[in-house]
């Protein structure tokens, strides 16, 4: 004897489920059927059957639409590098929280952090539109414990060094000075054009990031999605200036050879490489330092300078004064020093 329970899905189709050895198991199943579409809860058992290789591309596709490229890219890759060859071919329903865990212990043993939380956030985020859709009740790969963030410490030139730092860039002083006293990303300072600088106010407006991506630009707002201001002291000006004589407004300062948007310096030929081996020549201590941490080097002279969290974070373009101060958290270590000092000053003498 065998018990098959009818019953209608929240869509108003009919269906069943047949095999219960007993009369009770049927009731049941379809107690348990009823509460679930109440609570809006009912997971199809068709659903189940789909495998994430099938959601994948559709997911990928849909985070087009609020992406800046470049991170789009990094999510593309970590689907097509570590998700699909694992998951592709499982369904939705045969994903274990412990087999998502073993994973991703298998991946920290190999991948650097950022890797290893980059592909488990691909895989998580894909699993919860699933459970969005109604295609399974929860979702095994959240809780899952990710090894610690790695940060590679942040390297800082003084004054003096970016100055000569700047004069060994030769034709690219004003962007070596620019990056590391303004603290513009690459992008943004790739696609700056002289009707951006304000030179008798000394400001500089940044509405447009120049972002590489594989062999190509993608040019669009700024990471903020918001333009932003960024004063510099004149002696920046200056050099910028001298960048921009002879240029139309509307021309980049720094194009690249073929009038396009230039590149970041990253292979060990280039530009700011050579600049650096010259200065660690005349100075075996000087730091090696790439494009980006001289964004870290505005930071510290900003601050040095004694701006407050809230202004190097405007100036940074960070989302909040919050990771302004957790990434550069270091910088403020002497302000503990300098807090209890103070503090002491303040205290009223106890009598002997």
């Amino acid at each position: 004897m065998r018990y098959t329970v009818r019953y209608r899905t929240p869509q108003h189709r009919q269906t069943r489920k047949r095999g219960f050895t007993t009369k009770r198991d049927a009731e049941l199943f379809a107690a348990a059927i009823e509460i679930s579409k109440a609570r809006g809860e009912y997971v199809s058992a068709s659903a189940a059957r789909v495998r994430i290789g099938e959601l994948g591309p559709g997911w990928l596709a849909r985070q087009l639409g609020h992406m800046k490229p470049s991170g789009h890219r990094s999510l593309d890759s970590a689907y097509h590098t570590h998700v699909a060859p694992r998951w592709g071919q499982v369904r939705i329903g045969d994903v274990r929280f412990s087999d998502v865990q073993a994973w991703i212990s298998d991946l920290a043993t190999t991948h650097r952090s950022t890797v290893v939380r980059t592909a488990h956030s691909v895989l998580a985020r894909i699993l919860d539109d699933a459970v969005a859709d109604r295609m399974m009740a929860t979702n095994p790969a959240r809780g899952i414990k990710l090894p610690p963030r790695s940060r590679r410490q942040n390297v800082y030139l003084t004054a003096d060094q970016l100055d000569v730092m700047a004069t060994e860039a030769g034709r690219y002083r004003s962007l070596v000075l620019l990056l590391g006293v303004g603290g513009l990303r690459w992008g943004e300072a790739a696609a700056l054009r002289v009707a951006d600088i304000d030179f008798l106010r000394r400001r500089v407006t940044l509405h447009t990031n120049a972002v590489r991506v594989g062999r190509t630009f993608a040019v669009g707002s700024l990471k903020s999605g918001k333009s932003r201001i960024v004063a510099l002291p004149s002696f920046v000006i200056e050099a910028l200036a001298v960048t921009a004589e002879g240029k139309g407004r509307e021309e980049l300062l720094w194009p690249s050879a073929s009038g396009g948007y230039l590149a970041p310096p990253s292979s060990h030929a280039s530009w700011l490489s050579g600049a650096v081996a010259r200065c660690q020549k005349a100075d075996p201590s000087f730091p090696r330092v790439t494009a980006h941490a001289l964004r870290h080097t505005a930071a510290s002279l900003a601050i040095s300078a004694g701006a407050n969290p809230k202004v190097v974070q405007r100036m940074l373009g960070h989302a909040s004064a919050a990771m302004t101060l957790d990434v550069y958290a270091d910088l403020f270590d002497s302000d503990l020093d300098q807090v209890a000092v103070t503090v002491s000053k303040m205290w009223p003498r106890q009598a002997n």
